[in-house]
């Protein structure tokens, strides 16, 4: 297991409750505690774009997004990006506005896919999550 891995693992399990799996199993609706998991997930992800944590951002996201790419980690890469999206004219107004949306977001679940609906993308447009190392990853 590669140690940023193993990062995001150990983040995710933190964070859950023991009856995860049973909720899970809920489909096709979608648990009070799931919508929580989702909502917390894309505040983690939030947060650590206004604090300009490349690896924070990196916890958050899909195993498929976090490899090295072009010679450069996934938080190399992030920390990059937010450096010049937190530069860039109204990017951190951006990001708080979606941080103060985030609790009342509508949260949909089919499975073990969930969609949180804000005004602007998260990343790459779909602000969908995926249940995989038991907790919540964003996609794209």
């Amino acid at each position: 297991m590669r140690p940023r891995h193993t990062a995001a693992v150990l983040v995710c399990g933190a964070s859950l409750l023991a009856p995860a799996s049973a909720a899970l199993a809920s489909y096709p609706a979608a648990s009070h505690e799931q919508q929580a998991w989702v909502r917390r997930a894309a505040a983690r992800f939030v947060a650590a774009e206004l604090s300009g944590d490349g690896a924070g951002v990196c916890s958050v996201l899909d195993a498929r997004l976090r490899g090295t790419e072009h010679h450069l980690t996934c938080a190399q890469r992030w920390d990059a990006k937010l450096a010049k999206l937190l530069r860039t004219r109204g990017g951190r107004a951006r990001l708080r506005s979606q941080r103060r949306a985030i609790p009342a977001a509508a949260v949909t679940v089919r499975g073990n896919v969930a969609w949180i609906r804000l005004a602007s993308p998260l990343m790459g447009g779909q602000n969908r999550f995926r249940w995989t190392e038991n907790c919540w990853m964003l996609e794209s």
